[in-house]
């Protein structure tokens, strides 16, 4: 299966449901070329924590060190478009958690791409929603070169697969399944970063979230988090917690 699942991956451009409706039908195929690492549902490698996802991916392609999906981890998420307070909360967040975890986000501009940097002295993974030889952004080029080398990227799509609206959304849930807890640093009333929170709290993840000013917007959706039942991070002796 491990050749055919590549086959419909590069034929269906990594889209999860091709691939399902392409194995029922058993499919014709043929193998492929690929210039990359990859492991399947199908293969020992393949890290567990994807099993308990109600979709989980048929393939993951890899860059970087795929046995750190086996370590203890934390994803931490936020805002594209930070304020200068979340970013340096960021970085404060991330020195006292890598020493214990993996860090986990989503290689977007942010606080994503803040959480990889702040980590890239100890263990980081980042999870793409594009090919791992698509940039994107393009400014986070040096750190994605640098976490192909030493640390870990995943995707679930073959190279050349353009970074779609609609492949974010889908990605988080992988984001929420390989982390043990989500902190949240930022995030407005309706943000992306809640769509992997949502993920996580259907898995039973612990949620933590970065409290922010009285009707501040680009914390709206933390304290809304927060007045939901989120646990909240007041200082580092919080963080210590997690």
């Amino acid at each position: 299966m491990r050749e055919q699942i590549l086959c419909y991956a590069i034929r269906y451009h990594g889209e999860w449901h091709a691939i399902k409706q392409a194995i029922l039908r058993n499919e014709e195929w043929e193998r492929c070329d690929y210039d990359g690492y990859y492991v399947t549902i199908y293969d020992k490698e393949y890290p567990q924590c994807f099993l308990q996802l109600e979709y989980p991916p048929w393939i993951l392609f890899y860059a970087g060190r795929l046995e750190l999906c086996s370590l203890p981890s934390c994803a931490v998420i936020g805002s594209r478009m930070p304020t200068q307070r979340s970013i340096h909360i960021t970085q404060q967040v991330v020195k006292q958690l890598a020493d214990r975890y993996v860090i986990v986000s989503g290689l977007a501009k942010g606080i994503d791409a803040g959480a990889h940097t702040a980590a890239c002295n100890k263990h980081t993974i980042g999870i793409i929603g594009c090919g791992l030889d698509v940039v994107y952004p393009k400014e986070n080029a040096r750190l994605y070169a640098y976490m192909k080398q030493s640390q870990l990227i995943l995707s679930e799509y073959p190279k050349g697969t353009k970074p779609l609206a609609y492949h974010f959304p889908w990605r988080n849930r992988l984001i929420a399944a390989l982390s043990d807890s989500i902190v949240v640093i930022e995030a407005k009333k309706r943000s992306g970063t809640l769509l992997t929170v949502n993920e996580a709290l259907n898995l039973s993840k612990p949620i933590y979230c970065i409290p922010h000013a009285f009707a501040d917007p680009a914390g709206y959706g933390c304290n809304l988090l927060i007045s939901q039942g989120a646990n909240i991070l007041v200082d580092e002796a919080d963080i210590a917690l997690i």
